[in-house]
């Protein structure tokens, strides 16, 4: 089937899981679980790998590894086609972190079975040497297109993008990171180069396109939007965007209670969804491969 006419004929519809005790049962929503593609993801996770306290003020007894790691198991025995996507920030706000140097967040992810991740300015805190040590661990790609590092320890060690195939189509990911100078010290990103994320953006995805996928998928760790619109923003790179389809943004720890639609410089549709901080929700986005509709809820885990 030709990218543009899928995208033509496709439904989508998004769910935030919040998570917050073990138990958890999905209601069906579609009798062809075959022809539908299940996007799972996380952003700004902040290596909490246990859940927030049952008494805390914001998010009572929510969260958790081993939470998510439940709904997603179950989630892959009811659906053939899953990915499972991580937009940055893996790093850095629990005791865990400290002790282990982001090693335990790795195995716990590929545990999990994530299928990839991008890079946010948080998985620098322990430098390039210390990430690439805690990413031996990772069973999973880092797509990082705009960060060069080519002249850093980290050559070899991302990719701009993967191709998967699921349900009989070609689905292309990558990622773009935030502008480092400012947010992260010097000596922890060295020669990294950051190079213009909206344009890289657009070039990787024309990439894709040319590879034929059927969908193009963006890992954003620029932030959802700021008051100045020369900041580079997931809202701006959709707007200013020609061959992407939906992004996964973090690094703002937005909250948003159903995905944003901004159009694209074609008058398309490009879908943006955020899903907060501390692994409080695991967002679920369902494309519809045959365009029977599939209705949209907030699943919540009692």
């Amino acid at each position: 089937m030709k990218r543009r006419s899928f995208l033509e004929k496709f439904t989508l519809s998004s769910a935030g899981i919040i998570l917050m005790k073990p138990t958890f049962a999905i209601q069906e929503r579609s009798s062809a679980r075959k022809n539908r593609l299940v996007i799972l993801h996380t952003n700004d996770t902040h290596s909490n790998i246990e859940p927030f306290p049952d008494n805390h003020s914001k998010y009572p007894g929510m969260g958790g590894i081993a939470k998510r790691y439940s709904i997603v198991k179950q989630i892959r025995a009811q659906e053939p086609n899953v990915l499972l996507l991580d937009s940055g920030d893996i790093f850095q706000g629990t005791p865990y972190f400290n002790a282990f140097n982001g090693v335990l967040e790795m195995k716990c992810m590929s545990k999990l079975g994530y299928d990839a991740s991008t890079m946010g300015n948080h998985d620098f805190d322990i430098g390039m040497d210390g990430f690439l040590k805690a990413k031996k661990h990772a069973e999973f790609p880092f797509l990082c297109a705009n960060y060069d590092f080519s002249k850093t320890i980290l050559k070899g060690e991302t990719q701009a993008f993967k191709i998967f195939n699921k349900g009989g189509l070609k689905i292309g990911v990558f990622g773009i990171g935030v502008e480092l100078n400012g947010l992260v010290p010097r000596l922890a990103y060295g020669d990294t180069v950051y190079n213009d994320p909206i344009e890289i953006a657009n070039n990787t995805a024309a990439e894709m396109k040319k590879e034929k996928c059927d969908l193009v998928i963006c890992l954003s760790h620029l932030g959802f939007e700021y008051q100045d619109d020369q900041k580079a923003s997931d809202k701006k790179l959709a707007r200013n965007s020609s061959d992407i389809d939906i992004i996964l943004g973090g690094h703002t720890h937005t909250f948003l209670e159903k995905p944003v639609i901004e159009k694209n410089k074609a008058k398309k549709n490009v879908l943006i969804n955020q899903v907060g901080w501390a692994g409080v929700q695991l967002g679920r986005i369902d494309v519809d491969l045959n365009k029977v509709k599939i209705g949209s809820e907030n699943l919540i885990i009692r």
